[in-house]
């Protein structure tokens, strides 16, 4: 093999050319699978009087299944029931698409807590990260389109 190897720290700066040559090959592989196509995206943002964003859940569907990758809200807005209604948009567009199971990352710093009271539940807890940290992949079953 006529290869060499080199580690980064910080390929970002280090080693750009090769991040973006990993990415760009990896986008043409996954590209030959069709049922990618199908991959669409989903988001329900809040907005405050002044038109500027409060808050928003963000993801993606394909097929029955659909991911929440962001779920944020405007410190100014917290504890005031805005997650919970974005979640619940987001899981009623989802339901309307067809979409059957949800799911998510979150660490324990983050929300599980806040999932689990909306219905979610850890299906794998990955522990070993520094400062005791652990990242729950989360999941919820819809069993019906919702309104």
């Amino acid at each position: 093999m006529d290869l060499t190897f080199a580690t980064h720290q910080s390929p970002a700066a280090e080693a750009p050319d090769a991040l973006r040559a990993v990415d760009d090959g990896l986008g043409a592989y996954n590209d030959g699978e069709p049922a990618l196509a199908e991959v669409r995206p989903l988001a329900v943002f809040a907005h405050d009087a002044n038109g500027v964003v409060a808050g928003g859940a963000v993801g993606r569907r394909w097929g029955v299944n659909a991911e929440l990758q962001q779920l944020w809200v405007d410190e100014r807005w917290r504890g005031r029931g805005v997650g919970a209604e974005l979640l619940a948009r987001f899981e009623a567009a989802a339901a309307a698409a067809g979409c059957r199971l949800l799911y998510l990352e979150t660490f324990n710093f983050q929300a599980p807590g806040f999932y689990a009271r909306q219905g979610y539940e850890t299906v794998l807890l990955v522990q070993g990260y520094g400062g005791g940290i652990e990242r729950h992949t989360m999941h919820k079953r819809l069993s019906q389109p919702v309104g």
